[in-house]
Formats: structure tokens, C-alpha cells, sequence
């Protein structure tokens, strides 16, 4: 018996579904959370937690079968290098899903999927950081009101570097 051997083909050609599908792992896997479909986060959970399982051995092997899903170098890298590790001593179970509620306009069930160690505290710690190093490198400097005089201010200042 075939039993549960099936996927849901979210009504589209099969190069549409391996491309958006393909794309929202690589998101995933950037942004270590992405908002989308119900149906569409089930799908792509399945194949983004064999890639993670397979992220745990570094092996040239892994990262080939890897690639096949990820096309960005960087973040293949980040897939090896720092979410494999991170999960090596969990055995499955790698991402979430969480429930949003309805989309507005046609009432699609909205989810976050997100990586089960994904902590939203570590990601704002790090922009303050960056807003204090602007500030302590502008002291001295007069702010324009005019946003059109900002705007070329700083295309001048692109084309001179």
C-alpha cells in the first residue's frame, strides 16, 4: 500500500512549484522566518528539514545535494556553517509553524514557518547597535529638512566614491 507517498501540487505547473519552492527555503533560510500559506509552509517544511538534517554532516556530498535547492553561495554557507550546528543535537523537528489568521481579500490561511531556534530578542539587539554608531558619527553635522536636497546630497556623494 502508497499510503501518504503524495504532496500537495498547490495548483501549479511543476517548474513554478520547484522554483517557488526552491525560493522559500532560500528565504527560510535567510531570514530564518518567513510569513506564507498554510499549504505552501507544509510543503516547504518537508524538503527545508531534510536540508537541515543534511546540514549536520559538512560533507562535499551534503552540500551537492544542498545546492540542487539553495543557489546563493552565502547562504548555503550559513545552512553549513551556522544552522547545522546549531541543531546537531536536535533529531527532528527543526521548524514551526505558526498560525496567523486569515489573509484579507481571500481569506487564505496566513502562518509563520519559522526555525524552531529562531529568537526575535537577538535580531533586534543587533539594528540598536548599528542606530548608535550613526548617531556618535553624525555629531556636528546639520540635518537637512528637505528631503529632496537629501536625496541629491546623497547620489553626490555615491558618484564621488
Amino acid at each position: 500500500m502508497n499510503h501518504r507517498s503524495g504532496f500537495n501540487a498547490l495548483s501549479r505547473t511543476t517548474a513554478h512549484r520547484r522554483a517557488m519552492s526552491r525560493n522559500m527555503i532560500t528565504s527560510l533560510f535567510r531570514f530564518e522566518r518567513i510569513t506564507t500559506t498554510k499549504a505552501k509552509a507544509l510543503e516547504v517544511r518537508k524538503k527545508a528539514e531534510k536540508l537541515i538534517t543534511r546540514s549536520k554532516v559538512d560533507t562535499v556530498h551534503n552540500r551537492r545535494q544542498a545546492a540542487r535547492y539553495i543557489q546563493d553561495e552565502k547562504i548555503l554557507a550559513k545552512l553549513f556553517t551556522d544552522i547545522g550546528p546549531r541543531m546537531k543535537e536536535r533529531n527532528g523537528g527543526y521548524t514551526r509553524v505558526v498560525k496567523l489568521g486569515f489573509r484579507e481579500g481571500d481569506a487564505a490561511d496566513m502562518v509563520i514557518l519559522e526555525l524552531v531556534d529562531f529568537d526575535i530578542n537577538a535580531k533586534d539587539a543587533k539594528k540598536p547597535a548599528k542606530a548608535t554608531d550613526k548617531k556618535a558619527g553624525d555629531k556636528g553635522t546639520k540635518k537637512s529638512t528637505n528631503k529632496k536636497t537629501d536625496e541629491k546630497k546623497s547620489k553626490a556623494e555615491v558618484a564621488a566614491e
